[in-house]
């Protein structure tokens, strides 16, 4: 599944799939536990594909990101949890993206990169190589 189908729905935990569109907003499907929900348009979604941390020189796509885990991690999970305490989520952050900026990645913002990571390699998402024409 393509990243451009995967959502973070402001308010709400976990990350969702895109399953359809309607007139008034979407029906998402949600990874944690598997319920469908519909979200209007007022809803702040950001789709995983658009989203970038922000690095001393550029901005670095998400997706680059996932890969720098994945190589480091061999594929597997983290073995920082999103829950660890804020240093030990800086220190291993810094070893997957040396140059991120310190000073607008929150930890927050590291805390859901690792979150998001698990959840997709505990549900089998793991090409997060750049999308062609919509293969998955």
């Amino acid at each position: 599944m393509a990243l451009d189908k995967i959502l973070s729905i402001s308010g709400k935990p976990g990350l969702y799939k895109l399953i359809t569109q309607t007139r008034s907003g979407f029906v998402a499907e949600s990874f944690l536990d598997g319920k469908k929900i519909s979200v209007g348009l007022r809803n702040n979604v950001s789709v995983l594909s658009e989203i970038a941390i922000y690095t001393l020189e550029e901005e670095v796509p998400l997706r680059q990101v996932f890969l720098n885990i994945q190589v480091k991690e061999k594929g597997q999970k983290t073995p920082v949890s999103h829950k660890d305490d804020k240093l030990k989520l800086e220190e291993y952050f810094f070893e997957v993206l040396p140059n991120y900026d310190e000073d607008r990645v929150y930890p927050s913002d590291i805390k859901k990169v690792i979150q998001w990571y698990n959840l997709l390699v505990d549900k089998g998402i793991t090409d997060f190589s750049e999308d062609k024409d919509g293969e998955e």
